[in-house]
């Protein structure tokens, strides 16, 4: 197996989204929860750019991203109808995993940093005895991450 590849240099990806008065609490603050879903709409884009599926779906190779870890930590409210940028950055990349390095901003001349998370996934498909079994990163993807680190 190979050492894993870190990354401290600026984002591979920026991703902008206005809130939406659904993602409020009753206190008009965005809900904690929701800065996961914006992790993973910013890694959905993300794999758009680069031109590879998030999920695979050939009959002989269905593959997905299940999470094997995320966190995300918060240091200013956010309201409906601001628009937050979120910075992804690929911290580290083995041979079936991902790990994922997300700062959001305020968008307004602040650009104050509202929250930062992390985020790991590993490359899996469903085993034929039940669970999942961790496969390679595709050959494809592989190659256009490890150009991001270089």
């Amino acid at each position: 197996m190979d050492a894993p590849q870190t990354r401290t240099a600026p984002p591979h990806h920026t991703f902008r989204r206005r809130v939406e008065f659904s993602e409020t609490d009753m206190a008009g603050i965005v809900h904690f929860s929701n800065f996961f879903r914006w992790m993973e709409a910013a890694e959905a884009d993300f794999f758009r750019t680069l031109g590879e599926p998030l999920y695979g779906d050939k009959a002989e190779h269905i593959h997905g991203y299940p999470r094997v870890r995320a966190q995300c930590q918060y240091s200013a409210p956010v309201y409906f109808e601001e628009i937050i940028e979120i910075r992804l950055s690929v911290t580290e990349l083995t041979a079936r995993s991902i790990a994922y390095r997300f700062r959001f901003h305020r968008t307004d001349e602040s650009a104050e940093r509202v929250a930062k998370g992390e985020m790991v996934t590993v490359c899996a498909r469903h085993a034929a005895g039940g669970g999942l079994e961790a496969l390679p990163l595709p050959a494809s993807l592989r190659r256009k991450l490890d150009a991001l680190l270089a």
